[in-house]
C-alpha cells in the first residue's frame, strides 16, 4: 500500500480542516439570515437525468460509474448547483417562489485544469429559484459580498459579464450570421481584435468597453447607440449602486469562460491573496421535466480558495495540565477556549500545539 493519493485529489489536515470547516459554516450562516435554508442534496445521481441538468456538456467533466444495485449509470456531482435546480423544480415544485436555497458539498471533476489542479472540491453556494429580476440580483450579488466578508476574505471585486450580449446584438441591430455567432464569442472572450474583425468588425468597440465599472459603463452607453442594452446597462448600474464602496467594481462584457449557461447576468468574485477568482454567479434558466423553464439567480464560491493555507490559521489552544479538575476545563470552553488536557503526568504544552496554559484557574500565554 501507498500513501500517495490519485492526482486532484489531497488530504484536509489541522488546521486547514477546521478552518474549512469554519468557513463553510459562517458563509451558509451568512445566506441563512437572509432566508436561504440549506439543502444536502447526495453525491451521486442517474447519470442521465443529471447530465440533463447541467450546463452544455457538463457531464462530460463527471466521474461515472455502473451502480451494483441498479445496474444503472450514476455520475458522481461535478456542480451542485443542477442538484439544487432538481430539488427546487421537483421536491419543491409547490413552494411559493421565489424559493430561497443554500448549500454545501464536495464535488468531483473528471480532469483538472493547470490553474485548477484539485479535482475534488468543496463548493458552497445559494441559489434563488423563481426570479432573475434586477431585484433578485441586487439581493443575490448582495449576500455573495456578505458570505465573503464573514468568511474573512479581504480586499473584495466584482468582475460582471452580459453573457447574451452577442446574441442580443446579432438578433438586432448588429446581424451576425447564425453559423458565425459562436466564434464571435470565442473571439471576443479571447480579446482577439484582429479575429473579430474578420467576422464582424462593428463588434471591435466591446474589447475595448472592459475595465473599472464607471469608464466601462460609459463606453457601453456610448457604443449602445440603439438603446438596445440600456435596459442591462441600468440593471447592472442599479445593482452596483446597491453595493456602494464595499468592493471594486468592474466590468467585462464579453466575458464567456464559466458563464456558458447564464442569460443576461454574470459576475466573478476576487478577493486578496486568492490566485484566481472564488466564486461566480448570475443569472440562468431551469428546465422543468415538463419542458417548460423557470428564471433563478445564484451563486458559488470555491471554498478551498477561501480558506488559503494553512500557516493562516491562528491556533489558540489551552493546556489543562494533569490532574486539574473536569470543572475547571469545563468554564474554559464555556468562554470559547479550546481545552487540550494532559493525560499523563509528563505531557506538556508543546507537545499539544498549545498557545496558552491554565495556570491558577487562568489562561496564560506560553513563554509568561
Amino acid at each position: 500500500m501507498t500513501a500517495l493519493l490519485p492526482q486532484g485529489f489531497h488530504d484536509r489536515l489541522p488546521p486547514f480542516a477546521d478552518a474549512a470547516a469554519g468557513v463553510e459554516a459562517r458563509v451558509l450562516e451568512a445566506a441563512r439570515l437572509y432566508g436561504y435554508e440549506r439543502v444536502d442534496p447526495p453525491l451521486a445521481e442517474f447519470a442521465e437525468g443529471l447530465g440533463a441538468r447541467l450546463k452544455a456538456g457538463g457531464l462530460a467533466d463527471a466521474v461515472r460509474f455502473v451502480d451494483p444495485v441498479s445496474q444503472a449509470t450514476l455520475a458522481i456531482r461535478p456542480d451542485l448547483t443542477a442538484q439544487v435546480a432538481r430539488i427546487a423544480s421537483a421536491r419543491l415544485g409547490h413552494h411559493p417562489r421565489p424559493v430561497r436555497l443554500s448549500y454545501a458539498g464536495t464535488v468531483l471533476k473528471l480532469r483538472a485544469s493547470e490553474l485548477s489542479p484539485a479535482r475534488e472540491t468543496r463548493q458552497i453556494g445559494a441559489e434563488l429559484i423563481g426570479l432573475d429580476s434586477v431585484a433578485a440580483a441586487q439581493e443575490v450579488v448582495g449576500v455573495a459580498v456578505d458570505a465573503l466578508v464573514a468568511a474573512g476574505a479581504k480586499g473584495l471585486s466584482i468582475d460582471f459579464t452580459l453573457p447574451d450580449l452577442v446574441d442580443t446584438l446579432a438578433a438586432g441591430p448588429l446581424p451576425v450570421d447564425p453559423a458565425w455567432i459562436g466564434p464571435l464569442r470565442e473571439r471576443l472572450d479571447a480579446k482577439d481584435a484582429g479575429g473579430v474583425a474578420g467576422i464582424a468588425s462593428p463588434y471591435l468597440p466591446l474589447i475595448e468597453a472592459a475595465g473599472p465599472f464607471d469608464p466601462a459603463i460609459d463606453r457601453l452607453r456610448r457604443f449602445d447607440t440603439g438603446g438596445v442594452l440600456r435596459s442591462r446597462l441600468d440593471a447592472l448600474v442599479a445593482i452596483a449602486t446597491r453595493i456602494g464602496d464595499r468592493v471594486t467594481l468592474t466590468l467585462d462584457p464579453t466575458e464567456r469562460h464559466g458563464f456558458e449557461y447564464q442569460t443576461w447576468l454574470g459576475f466573478s468574485l476576487f478577493a486578496e491573496g486568492a490566485s484566481r477568482e472564488v466564486g461566480r454567479g448570475g443569472t440562468y434558466t431551469i428546465v422543468h421535466a415538463d419542458g417548460s423553464e423557470e428564471p433563478a439567480t445564484g451563486f458559488s464560491l470555491f471554498a478551498d480558495l477561501l480558506t488559503g493555507g494553512a500557516q493562516s490559521v491562528e491556533r489558540r489552544r489551552l493546556f489543562v495540565p494533569f490532574g486539574t479538575a473536569p470543572q475547571d476545563s469545563a468554564a474554559m470552553r464555556r468562554t470559547g477556549w479550546v481545552t487540550v488536557a494532559a493525560l499523563e503526568p509528563n505531557d506538556t504544552p508543546g507537545a499539544q500545539l498549545c498557545t496558552h496554559v491554565l495556570t491558577d484557574g487562568m489562561p496564560r500565554p506560553l513563554g509568561d
